[in-house]
């Protein structure tokens, strides 16, 4: 945990790299994956730089291996993943070889495929035309006494009056309809059409897309119209065949295309085999060279991000590494120069630098989660305090508030109970982006579960029903016959309760008519409490970062005067609410300290903020102590001078600073040097604000206490949603109980069995789909909000960038991941 505290600690690292061994060295910091390089060539195209031509080489083994993929997609074979480790990148000479091997592939898979698409044309031509032969009998049932003239015969004499010829094919169905509106135009509705749907689709070879098609043929008279009708059926791709007048000529070519067909249906069997057998050897190796491919891919676009000295002699890199990992960074760079036998070592050099270094959290499968909740907000400036580490714990605890119930809870902890222990097997399951976003999440779901089953046996809620564990703390003082005999019966605290009990609600109150305002005041005063504590913490760790950057001096600027304005204010406000639990009981003699007498904190405070006095009862007391209209003003009064300090403070400390420096300056030459070198003493803002004009300065801290003290009380004011979606959520709970399930539960019967079955499947559904999803979604986002707006904005910036080292490991999961 200690690494989640704050990001590690960077070095610019500059790696001196011998040319021969530069792409076994880089292949070895990509499997260690911990150095992010820079691009020292940026006012180099990418074309003109040194390893193009490998990289294009690799583009055009990518081309070869996705086109292989398809193929085997075409045939329904599905691409196995790799069950031992991926291979290492192949050594550069290797790259030949897998060339050669690619290219024969591919020339045989073609021409596999060109001859599968010209047998499938083949076939479809045949089928077609059994189809056209077999169709046309109805056709030409009514003439066959009418002499008729070939319809493809070009060299025919003219057709002359009571002689017809016609033409005969294959057409799109959706083409219909305007093909014969276009031969009524062209022939001025002197042919006769007769069609046919195909009840069954065929098949496309090119495309592979299903097509229903309709069998046609047109009748009509003279040369001219024949060439007409010809070039309008060329015009809607429609497929001409032969067909003979005579029906015995038709059913003798039927029978030898038929023929045909069988003969063409072996061939295609057989190529289809040799087809499965080319793609089954190529599947075995082809998931090893795809990751070959890529991680020698990425090697070569990282080489080109290299500098070459002015001798040609050796590589230069510019990288960060973190500083616990440069030396695994030093042995890598010994195993890439000892892999090709480099006489001359490759070494590293630390650089010093003025740049602002990347983000890098390390974490594990467990903080995975709430690091990427935090980085969805903003990458952390370096250095900077890592909110993560707290949230593995206020965030659960701040849902399970607005969630808090035994039952949904323990539905949860099922489900991410479940992706825990069979997380290496659902690792691997593709169940698309919902899914990874679910089993990503799934410690944060698993507590989120832990959370809601805590706090829902603290609200003593299962269900919207009670658990008496530990027995009520309430008697019953009426008689029997005044209990039976009345709706409504009054349990006076002062003789009715004999104790408090040990944990959570008293299950009594479950009976209760009041229960609602009993709860619904529990739980405003407690979400006001939580909320003011949260802030309270998240402006605490601003502190943290002034001391962790060496700005001392904004802890008396800042820090002071924020959570002075918050503790008087609101952290008063959460005292009185204490005190008032306290000194107000049922079992006094004293009336003024009676429940009566209890006022309200809330109308208090707004008289202390007023400087008014509360109006009292009769025999009641008007402050909860002696000394509370003193200390109320002293409060108000100080928390207004924290307004001024806030506005004020820091300008003119950085004027003054400014001033110094710029004295010191023209006084002694050491104090410029030192000026330029940015280093003073207790440093107020960052290298930025240095240059920063004063008015700017000025506006924006004006703008800073504005927001500073308005969010205060608007964030106080938005912790009541962990009081509003816990009532909403225990209110749904409770109607779906009453209105479906119950209504089950006072049927009788032998049949109410039946449909209490149905009933209770209803309920279930209700409950996951309603009080499961979507309010636990409601609850996650208002918790995610907390976090972001409420908590974060105290302490923390998100203004960096984050650490993205080159590592194969990254780079083929994002693959997976797209």
């Amino acid at each position: 945990m200690g690494d989640m505290f704050r990001s590690e600690k960077m070095a610019l690292c500059q790696l001196f790299i011998q040319p021969e061994a530069g792409y076994t060295t880089i292949s070895e910091l990509g499997e260690i994956g911990c150095v992010q390089f820079r691009d020292l060539n940026t006012n180099v195209n990418s074309f003109q730089r040194r390893y193009v031509s490998e990289v294009r080489r690799c583009d055009e083994l990518e081309r070869q291996m996705h086109y292989i993929e398809n193929e085997l997609k075409k045939d329904g074979v599905v691409l196995p993943e790799l069950t031992e480790n991926p291979p290492r990148a192949p050594n550069p000479r290797e790259i030949s070889d897998l060339e050669t091997t690619m290219d024969r592939v591919e020339m045989e898979i073609r021409e596999l495929a060109q001859n599968n698409v010209n047998l499938k044309l083949n076939y479809l031509e045949l089928t077609e035309l059994c189809m056209v032969l077999d169709k046309t009998q109805n056709f030409f049932r009514d003439v066959m006494d009418t002499p008729f003239h070939f319809g493809d015969n070009e060299t025919q004499p003219h057709v002359g009056q009571g002689q017809l010829g016609f033409v005969a094919g294959v057409l799109n169905r959706e083409r219909s309809f305007a093909f014969e509106r276009m031969l009524w135009r062209i022939s001025r509705g002197n042919v006769f059409v007769k069609r046919v749907d195909l009840e069954e689709p065929s098949s496309d070879p090119n495309t592979g897309l299903q097509v229903y098609k309709t069998v046609f043929v047109v009748f009509y008279q003279g040369a001219q119209l024949n060439t007409r009708i010809k070039k309008v059926c060329n015009g809607f791709r429609s497929s001409l065949y032969p067909c003979p007048a005579e029906r015995a000529e038709r059913e003798e070519m039927l029978r030898g295309v038929k023929t045909r067909l069988e003969d063409l249906k072996l061939v295609m069997s057989q190529t289809a085999d040799h087809r499965r057998l080319v793609l089954s050897n190529t599947i075995k190796n082809l998931p090893r060279w795809i990751i070959m491919v890529k991680k020698m891919k990425a090697i070569y676009h990282t080489l080109n991000m290299c500098n070459v000295d002015v001798t040609k002699k050796c590589l230069i890199a510019e990288g960060w590494v973190p500083r616990k990992d440069l030396t695994n960074v030093t042995e890598a760079l010994a195993v890439g120069s000892a892999a090709v036998g480099s006489t001359v070592p490759s070494f590293l050099n630390e650089l010093e630098t003025q740049k602002s270094p990347p983000t890098f959290n390390r974490v594990n499968k467990f903080t995975d989660g709430f690091q990427h909740l935090i980085d969805a907000y903003g990458m952390a400036d370096y250095r900077e305090v890592n909110p993560a580490l707290y949230t593995c714990i206020t965030f659960p605890f701040l849902f399970a508030v607005m969630f808090g119930d035994l039952g949904h809870g323990f539905c949860i902890f099922l489900f991410a109970l479940w992706m825990v222990l069979d997380e290496q097997r659902l690792s691997k399951k593709r169940g698309g982006e919902i899914w990874r976003i679910f089993f990503g999440g799934r410690y944060i779901i698993l507590l989120l579960g832990l959370f809601s089953m805590y706090t829902g046996f603290l609200y003593n809620d299962i269900f919207s029903k009670s658990l008496n564990v530990f027995g009520s703390t309430w008697r019953v003082r009426y008689n029997r016959s005044t209990v039976l005999e009345n709706p409504n019966l009054v349990l006076d605290p002062a003789v009715a309760s004999f104790g408090v009990y040990p944990l959570g609600v008293d299950p009594i109150w479950q009976l209760a008519d009041n229960k609602i305002i009993f709860l619904n005041s529990l739980k405003m005063k407690m979400s006001i409490i939580l909320g003011v504590a949260h802030m309270i913490f998240g402006v605490c760790l601003s502190v943290v970062n002034f001391m962790h950057f060496k700005k001392y001096a904004l802890i008396f600027l800042e820090f002071l005067p924020q959570i002075l304005f918050l503790i008087l204010l609101f952290g008063y406000m959460c005292f009185m609410m204490f005190y008032k639990w306290v000194k107000y009981g049922p079992k006094t003699d004293y009336l003024p300290d009676s429940p009566g007498c209890a006022p309200s904190v809330l109308i208090y405070f707004i008289n202390m903020m007023l400087f008014s006095a509360s109006a009292q009862l009769e025999g009641c007391d008007e402050y909860m102590f002696d000394a509370q209209p003193l200390l109320e003003k002293v409060f108000v009064v100080l928390a207004v001078l924290c307004i001024p300090w806030i506005l004020l403070g820091k300008p003119l400390y950085i004027t003054v600073v400014r001033r110094l420096q710029a004295k010191r300056q023209h006084n002694s030459p050491l104090g410029k040097l030192e000026a330029e070198d940015g280093g003073h003493h207790g440093a107020v803002g960052t290298d930025d604000e240095e240059d920063e004009p004063m008015s700017e300065i000025w506006i924006h801290q004006a703008i800073h206490m504005i927001e500073y003290i308005l969010s205060t009380i608007s964030h106080t004011a938005s912790y009541l949603r962990l009081w509003a979606l816990s009532l909403a959520h225990a209110e749904l709970s409770e109607v779906l109980w009453n209105m479906v399930l119950s209504e089950g539960l006072k049927l009788g019967g032998y049949p109410s069995a039946i449909a209490l079955y149905f009933i209770f499947g209803a309920w279930v559904l209700l409950t996951i789909a309603i009080m499961i999803l979507m309010e636990g979604l409601s609850a996650f986002l208002h918790t995610l909000r907390l976090h972001w707006v409420e908590f974060m904005s105290k302490f923390y910036s998100g203004a960096g960038y984050a650490f993205m080292p080159f590592s194969f490991k990254i780079l083929l999961r994002s693959d997976d991941d797209d």
